[in-house]
């Protein structure tokens, strides 16, 4: 073991060497990276100026240009809002014209003929005529009847009725006649609007109402070349390469130098403000500057383009002027590079190979740079003194590793002698922990079934005094159940004796009621003598003549209320019927509702005995319980006894096995310091070995 150590220090050291006896990476070089910085922080700083002048001067040319342009852009819009508001004269000079009303209300009229109505047409034909002569950026007119068959389209120029036609069903109809009489710009079409000329064009209208009626038959078109307000847009330049267009608030082209992107969409967007300058990035062109200024009659902006490469190209002269002061500062820089590697990086490549050697174990070597008195002289001297230091350093080392090697191999072998005893004390250690730990676990066993018998225990006495409680009230409910009942049997008494006497009350009743129809039967009787007594009077009255009238009348009145008094007997004699036949059934009723009674006084006196035997098993059964639970009690508190022993028990085996495994614990730990020791007294005596072989290769 101790040759294998060996061994890789040698491999260790051998490798160490040839590390250091490689050259190094020229591009890791002290001066190298010195002349990179310089020339770097140089070529930074003049580019950085450079770049700075340079932008600066491009932004001062943008606004200056961006100022100058926005007023010739605002000078042009104004002429091409003089240009368009003539068109809006135009149509507003037709609406106005009297005699063109008096020609339409000629159409109107349903009296003339179609001579009469033909000359009106072609004399405003001629109308529209004059006005194109007078007007050379006008291509047609065209005259559009509203909501009137009787109307026709009047033409005029290059309009053809067939393509004015095609215009009926666009939506600018409808929204010229909702505008009410003001001026409608139509957008740019890259074809005309009213004729088959393919020249782009667009339109204003207007409808024309009637000034006195406030009536509109026909709508107005002018068909204008873009052509006019092209050649008005290449009067002005804004500079080399600059572009100036009209879009609309789509951004749509309307007027272009190109008459194939009228009505396209332009590659630049606007803010939707009246007139503003701002630079954009265009796709396929670069950085332009846009200038707008909205126009004052069509919702269109009159827009110009100038590359910003075109604005900047005077200020290349300092891009230039900034590259030349670069080279010339980059020659600068590797002469100032050049002296910088002689003085200090040749000096710092002397003390690197010194290093070297020393790195190699040579410690006789020196530094020969003497006369310099700057940081480079104060490291030669610096290093000088560390060779000197590592030699002394390395003598009282060699001393050191002779004294420990002899130690280690005393420390060796008592660390061996401790290594066996600690292992024969751990053995015996082991054996005693194993049996407390068995004695341990027996005992826990017990105490887990103690425990186990305890919680059944508490469980039983818990069922138990539930029983007992749920005894005394079933009793309670008992004694409650015979008093209900016993008051019960009182009131089924009292009830029996009622319907008794009732029954006694009724048949009292029965006879009453056969007293009434006696008694009715006499008062018929009566009432029958009464008639015959009146009949007897009226025949002896009649004999009377005119002396027995009032008897008569006498007689006459018995007769009736006899009458009446046979009414209401017969009356009394159906109402005493009927409650004779009601007094029959309650007899009857009662007749058989009282044998119900007296069973259910048989019934009620049952049900009290059951409820007072109920009781008295119940007293039984509530002793019987108590006598249990004295018993479990008792059984409770010998449990509680053991329980508390096995506890015990568990308690010393568990100390005991815990004692017992610390012991083992101890002595595995003594085992394992004996086995580190004795490693570390090998180790030791390699170490010292290897020290004094490291030491030897040192030339002091």
């Amino acid at each position: 073991m101790g040759n294998d150590h060996k061994e890789s220090n040698h491999e260790m050291q051998k490798t160490k060497q040839k590390k250091s006896t490689k050259s190094m990476n020229p591009l890791q070089s002290v001066g190298l990276k010195l002349f990179v910085y310089i020339i770097g922080g140089i070529l930074a700083c003049v580019l950085t100026m450079g770049i700075l002048a340079y932008n600066e001067s491009k932004k001062i040319i943008e606004t200056k240009v961006s100022q100058s342009s926005q007023q010739t852009i605002t000078q042009l819009a104004v002429n091409l809002d003089n240009v368009m508001k003539k068109y809006d004269d135009i149509t507003l000079q037709i609406l106005v014209d009297s005699a063109f009303h008096e020609l339409v209300d000629t159409l109107q009229s349903s009296t003339l003929g179609e001579y009469e109505k033909f000359e009106a047409t072609k004399e405003l034909s001629n109308k529209l005529q004059s006005i194109i002569f007078g007007n050379d950026n006008i291509a047609g007119m065209a005259l559009i009847p509203v909501n009137n068959d009787q109307l026709s389209i009047i033409t005029a120029g290059n309009s053809q009725l067939s393509k004015v036609e095609s215009l009926l069903e666009e939506p600018w109809i409808e929204q010229v006649q909702e505008l009410g009489g003001r001026t409608l710009w139509l957008d740019s079409r890259a074809n005309s609007l009213t004729s088959n000329n393919t020249m782009p064009s667009f339109g204003v209208a207007r409808l024309l109402k009637n000034t006195s009626s406030s009536v509109a038959h026909y709508i107005l078109l002018l068909d204008i070349p873009t052509k006019g307000i092209l050649d008005e847009l290449n009067k002005v330049s804004l500079g080399e390469g600059s572009q100036i267009s009209v879009v609309n608030e789509d951004h749509n082209f309307m007027v272009h130098g190109d008459s194939a992107s009228i009505a396209t969409p332009a590659a630049f967007a606007l803010d939707g403000s009246e007139h503003n300058s701002v630079s954009q990035s265009i796709e396929g062109i670069g950085d332009v500057l846009l200038i707008h200024h909205k126009l004052a009659f069509a919702s269109w902006y009159l827009v110009g383009s100038i590359p910003v490469e075109e604005l900047v190209k005077d200020a290349i002269v300092i891009r230039t002027l900034t590259v030349q002061v670069a080279i010339a500062a980059a020659l600068i820089a590797i002469l100032i590079a050049i002296i910088v590697m002689l003085t200090i990086g040749k000096p710092l490549i002397q003390l690197r190979d010194l290093m070297q050697e020393g790195a190699k174990g040579n410690l006789t070597v020196r530094s020969k740079i003497r006369k310099r008195k700057d940081e480079i002289g104060q490291l030669s001297d610096s290093f000088d003194q560390m060779m000197t230091q590592i030699t002394n350093l390395a003598v009282q080392t060699k001393t050191s590793a002779d004294a420990v090697l002899t130690t280690a191999s005393v420390l060796t072998d008592a660390s061996k002698k401790t290594a066996i005893s600690a292992k024969e004390i751990a053995v015996a250690t082991e054996e005693i922990a194993n049996g407390s730990t068995s004695l341990a676990v027996e005992a826990e066993r017990g105490n887990d079934i103690t425990l186990a018998i305890n919680d059944q225990m508490k469980q039983v006495l818990a069922s138990n005094e539930q029983m007992v409680q749920s005894a005394y009230e079933v009793e309670q409910a008992s004694g409650k159940g015979t008093a209900y009942m016993a008051e019960l049997i009182d009131k089924t008494g009292q009830t029996e004796e009622m319907t008794r006497e009732m029954v006694t009350k009724v048949d009292a009743l029965k006879d009453s009621t056969r007293s009434i129809v006696q008694i009715l039967d006499v008062l018929n009787a009566v009432t029958k003598q009464t008639n015959i007594l009146s009949l007897n009077a009226t025949i002896e009255a009649s004999r009377a003549g005119s002396a027995g009238r009032g008897f008569m009348v006498v007689a006459n009145e018995i007769r009736e209320l006899a009458d009446q008094s046979t009414q209401s007997i017969d009356v009394v004699g159906q109402i005493t019927g009927r409650i004779q036949n009601e007094i029959v059934e309650t007899v009857e009723v009662l007749s058989r509702a009282y044998p119900m009674f007296q069973e259910q006084i048989h019934s009620v006196k049952e049900a009290n005995h059951i409820f007072v035997n109920v009781q008295q098993q119940m007293g039984r059964l509530i002793a019987k319980l108590e006598e249990v639970m004295s018993s479990v009690k008792a059984l409770e508190a010998s449990q509680n006894v053991l329980n508390e022993a096995m506890s015990n028990v568990s308690a010393v085996a568990q100390q005991s096995s815990a004692t017992s495994e610390e012991v083992a614990s101890l002595s595995a730990e003594q085992l394992n310091v004996s086995d580190n020791l004795v490693l570390l007294s090998t180790e030791l005596s390699q170490v010292s070995t290897a020290l004094k072989e490291t030491l030897s290769q040192f030339k002091v």
